[in-house]
């Protein structure tokens, strides 16, 4: 199946991991991502916060690329994944050819790959105690994304479940994590996820999926800082659904991609017998 690919900005720098499990795993259930040629930055989010106009225009011209190829456009990115969105609502126009824009996850865990998924595990993830966690712009707001469960989003939970995971319920999945004021504010930050962390650790998991790359890079890069602040040492991995899905299907690669988190993974799934 193909398909086109706009990976967006961060996943060529900071998400460099997410960017390289991606494309690994998507020739394992037969998906050929072809990436937009000349794609551009969607503006996410300086754009989006000081110049309507410009906000549109750029992820506008993506989304015209990706019309005049004809495919649907799959998006990993969760902002750029609302811009495209957002774009395709103030664009729409009756004569242009359309695609539809996907979020990587849901296009990911449509049950042709769950089933596809279930039959070829070759590690199943048992015993991995995990919460789904999606983060807000993926979902919201429903108006922008059209997502029918942006209250309580599943799909990242079913396809746990289909790897061989302990797919926890929490409260929290869609949660903020204020990715967005790192910089400007991050004692905002240590509250927000000090108190995912609190959540996720009460609900019996022993770590996080995540479908957005500023959620990861959030709840991983804190983590010392909140544990010190919080005069408690949290051990909570961070793991991208991506990584996980090309760890139970027997991915090569797939211990390479969890060196680079800072809250070391590996010694969680050695002792799971998963690596």
């Amino acid at each position: 199946m193909q398909v086109s690919y706009y990976p967006g900005c961060s996943l060529e720098g900071t998400a460099a991991d997410y960017a390289a499990s991606i494309q690994a795993v998507a020739p394992l259930l037969g998906v050929e991502l072809l990436e937009l040629e000349d794609w551009n930055c969607c503006g996410a989010s300086a754009a989006h916060s000081i110049n309507h106009e410009l906000a549109v225009a750029l992820p506008g011209r993506n989304l015209a690329l990706a019309r005049e190829r004809g495919l649907d456009v799959v998006v990993p990115c969760a902002l750029c994944f609302n811009r495209l969105k957002a774009a395709e609502k103030e664009t729409a126009a009756p004569t242009a050819r359309q695609v539809k824009i996907w979020d990587l996850l849901d296009f990911l865990t449509q049950e042709t790959f769950l089933t596809q998924i279930s039959r070829r595990l070759a590690k199943p993830l048992t015993g991995l105690k995990a919460v789904a966690y999606y983060g807000c712009l993926s979902a919201r707001p429903p108006q922008i994304t059209d997502k029918a469960d942006w209250e309580n989003p599943t799909a990242m939970d079913r396809l746990l479940e289909a790897l061989g995971a302990e797919a926890i319920d929490w409260s929290y999945k869609t949660d903020c994590c204020g990715a967005g004021l790192a910089v400007a504010r991050p004692d905002i930050i240590d509250t927000l996820v000090g108190r995912l962390y609190e959540r996720a650790l009460a609900a019996g998991a022993e770590c996080f999926v995540v479908s957005c790359q500023m959620c990861q890079a959030n709840l991983d890069l804190t983590q010392s800082r909140i544990s010190e602040k919080a005069g408690k040492r949290y051990y909570l991995p961070v793991f991208y659904f991506t990584e996980l899905l090309g760890l139970a299907l027997g991915h090569p690669e797939a211990a390479g991609w969890l060196r680079r988190h800072l809250v070391d993974p590996r010694p969680l799934l050695t002792a799971k017998g998963l690596l």
